[in-house]
């Protein structure tokens, strides 16, 4: 038996979670049977302990979109027992169960081993909000987006994607400038990050003109629709932008102009099935770049019976930074 966090429905469809003791059959599949120390939660998490169907393709299912861990068993030539490893999406917490458990099966294919530079919990933190970022980051990179070539924009930036992205590209030398829509309550924080200026998400979540005055060298966008459209719209010539994230929408209501009168690049970020590749190389990139004492200062741990209220709050815009779930 082990402890996990199970989300349901009952007899009248309403979901609730509840954390109890379940048995190999909520283990999983896979080729690498792990200790869990550390899972977090994401934006995604929380959509899923609500039971969103979107995210969530079945029900019961163990939320946990990342989980960190010890190896207990292997099948897998390229690890073994005591081996520390780290797997983000691969369809955890969303076509199968997910980190919020105490063990769990897991498919090698996508789990690289936890660089040295990091804790179990400071790997959690990282989690799927920093390997995103990183993946971003990495993007304008290998785009040839440099330091000298202007500002970037994070949009979304006091979640956990835009945090870590500011301070990635601060790390790296960029002028960065955060979009949010709680700049008193926030600004603070994101100029401690590494952002320059600190501008109202207001200015660009309205309907904007499809070709508006050039600024940005880059931009990293979780937020999709209007605000991704209008950050596209003021991009200069030959700039790049990523989109991870539709928290303001899944539409693009804009324009081909920025592509063809500027030569703008839109590059898509999939964390979930990102290849072994582009994994590795983002966490090289975090390895490298990431001040854990940075990072430990915007994350919180919480228990499995935290997770839930933690996850409606995050839902209602009330939280920001990280924040760790130990089962």
């Amino acid at each position: 038996m082990t402890r996990a966090l199970i989300v349901n429905k009952d007899e009248s469809g309403q979901v609730n979670s509840e954390v109890r003791e379940v048995g190999e059959d909520f283990l999983g599949e896979g080729d690498l049977l792990i200790d869990v120390a550390y899972s977090s939660l994401n934006y995604k998490d929380a959509l899923a302990l609500a039971g969103n169907p979107g995210v969530v393709r079945n029900l019961p299912i163990i939320p946990g979109i990342d989980a960190v861990g010890t190896i207990v068993e292997s099948d897998a030539a390229d690890f073994q027992p005591g081996d520390v490893v780290v797997l983000n999406g691969a369809g955890l917490g969303e076509r199968r169960h997910g980190g919020y458990t105490q063990r769990l099966r897991i498919d090698s294919a996508s789990t690289i081993r936890l660089p040295e530079a990091f804790t179990p919990e400071q790997g959690a933190a990282i989690g799927t909000a920093g390997f995103t970022a990183a993946l971003s980051v990495d993007a304008l990179l290998r785009q040839g987006v440099k330091p000298g070539d202007g500002e970037i924009l994070v949009t979304g930036s006091t979640g956990g994607v835009g945090s870590i992205s500011i301070h990635l590209l601060k790390q790296l030398g960029y002028t960065v400038v955060a979009l949010t829509g709680r700049v008193e309550e926030y600004g603070d924080y994101l100029r401690d990050l590494g952002a320059t200026e600190v501008l109202d998400r207001a200015a660009l979540s309205g309907q904007g003109k499809p070709l508006q005055q050039a600024r940005w060298a880059g931009v990293v966008d979780s937020v999709g629709s209007h605000t991704l459209v209008n950050a596209l719209a003021q991009i200069k010539w030959g700039g790049v932008a990523t989109a991870c994230g539709l928290a303001q929408g899944a539409d693009l209501p804009g324009s081909v102009l920025p592509f063809i009168l500027r030569g703008v690049q839109l590059l898509g970020i999939n964390s979930v099935d990102a290849p072994l590749e582009l994994r590795e190389s983002a966490w090289a990139l975090l390895a490298e770049q990431l001040d854990t004492a940075v990072l430990e200062s915007f994350t919180e741990v919480l228990g499995l019976e935290e997770a839930a209220a933690a996850g409606a709050a995050l839902l209602a815009g009330k939280r920001h930074g990280r924040a760790v779930v130990k089962p």
